[in-house]
């Protein structure tokens, strides 16, 4: 029997540019599983996904940075793309929301090019991470260890390479979720 995710509520962090896969694929799983997903970015109505090579489909935005907050949610999604997590990296809201979320120890999880948000938050030291292989240095000089596998789960972080890795990183957020893990804050 799957795992149950009902009365849980997830936020997807994003902006225009997301990679729509890594978006629509561990969005669709959560509402399967039973989760509420929100999507929240930095501006409202509709954000335009990333499809691969050209502008994909968009999403509607359910709510912005403003009136989100992180210990309103169980877990969170950070999707890839190049463009999203670029412009998500130069907002100070996006970084500070992440930087609260991650304060409450619930799962975060980031995939391909999702992890420069968690660097801009200074959150990934002595942390285990995979990502878009682009972003090893990055990840590296913030004091991460980059591995390249499929998903890599480290305390509270979950991050995956890319997009044919959504099914193991949608299964890992799923089981991370329903088992309400949580890790302790760190001193």
């Amino acid at each position: 029997m799957a795992m149950s995710l009902a009365g849980k509520k997830i936020a997807i962090l994003a902006t225009d540019g997301f990679e729509q896969a890594e978006l629509m694929d561990p969005r669709t799983a959560l509402d399967h599983a039973g989760a509420t997903t929100e999507v929240i970015a930095p501006k409202t109505g509709e954000i335009m996904g990333w499809d691969m090579k050209d502008w994909g489909d968009s999403v509607e935005v359910d709510r912005t940075l403003d009136q989100a907050k992180a210990q309103d949610y169980d877990a969170l999604v950070l999707p890839g793309g190049v463009m999203n997590p670029d412009y998500l990296r130069m907002d100070p809201k996006a970084v500070n929301f992440v930087k609260e979320f991650v304060a409450t120890g619930k799962p975060v999880a980031a995939i391909c090019h999702g992890p420069w948000t968690l660097i801009e938050a200074g959150v990934v030291k002595g942390k285990t991470l995979t990502s878009w292989p682009s972003l090893k240095t990055d990840l590296k000089n913030a004091g991460a260890n980059w591995v390249d596998k499929e998903v890599v789960t480290d305390g509270q972080f979950i991050s995956s390479r890319k997009p044919d890795d959504l099914p193991a990183f949608n299964n890992a957020i799923i089981e991370a979720v329903g088992s309400g893990m949580r890790m302790k804050r760190a001193s």
